[in-house]
């Protein structure tokens, strides 16, 4: 857990969720992240997101969900409450950053895949061109492994606590819609998910932005032998 300061300027109105926004069925609260903003404040600087794409895991009743088995050390974050964030480490490689939702014990999850980098823009890439390539600044956090990097979240973030307004990492939701034409959203299948989980007829549970660039591309899990 961390206790690093934050005092982000807010370029649009918005406020930032209470615990009770988080405690809803997996499903709403997917939705309602899109368009969100997740800011990072680290000795380095700061790094804000708005959120283009994310995927629902709804505990024991999701076969594609971490939790499917019930409680391990790994997704113990999960079964807690509910506005702190799950952060895991995917085939030892890369982190994936998650926010838990539901009420406490039910081990609900959303998988953040996709932002545009909306501020510290230099510092999302240094940090991009450091683990890797980032050829467009679409790509700075354009699918779950690279939004991490981009945002400096590890496992030590595993935990963290999204509800409050000065914590290091912290959610804001816009108070109005935008002038412009409103986003749609789409779904479909959730990302490299195999068996059951990963079927479109019974789990369209990713949820992203029309129409946005840094939305990550489909790949559907590799066939099982």
């Amino acid at each position: 857990m961390h206790d690093r300061g934050m005092n982000v300027p807010d370029t649009v109105p918005s406020s930032v969720p209470g615990r009770d926004w988080y405690a809803r069925p997996v499903l709403d609260v997917a939705r309602d992240l899109l368009g969100a903003t997740l800011t990072t404040r680290t000795p380095d600087g700061i790094v804000g997101l708005r959120l283009t794409e994310v995927e629902a895991y709804d505990g024991t009743t999701d076969p594609g969900s971490h939790a499917y088995r019930g409680p391990s050390r790994r997704n113990a974050t999960m079964f807690g409450e509910p506005g702190r964030l799950y952060v895991y480490r995917h085939l030892g490689l890369h982190h994936c950053v998650n926010v838990v939702c539901g009420p406490e014990g039910e081990a609900s999850a959303v998988l953040v895949r996709a932002g545009e980098v909306v501020d510290g823009a230099d510092l999302a890439r240094s940090r991009r061109l450091a683990s890797g390539v980032a050829r467009t600044d679409r790509d700075l956090a354009r699918g779950p492994a690279r939004l991490a990097v981009a945002l400096g979240l590890d496992l030590s973030d595993d935990g963290a606590d999204v509800t409050a307004p000065e914590g290091h990492v912290v959610l804001r939701h816009p108070l109005v819609e935008p002038v412009e034409t409103p986003a749609v959203i789409r779904t479909g299948p959730r990302v490299g998910v195999s068996g059951d989980g990963g079927r479109a007829d019974l789990f369209p549970w990713r949820f992203w932005l029309d129409a946005e660039p840094t939305v990550s591309a489909y790949r559907a899990a590799p066939a099982r032998t």
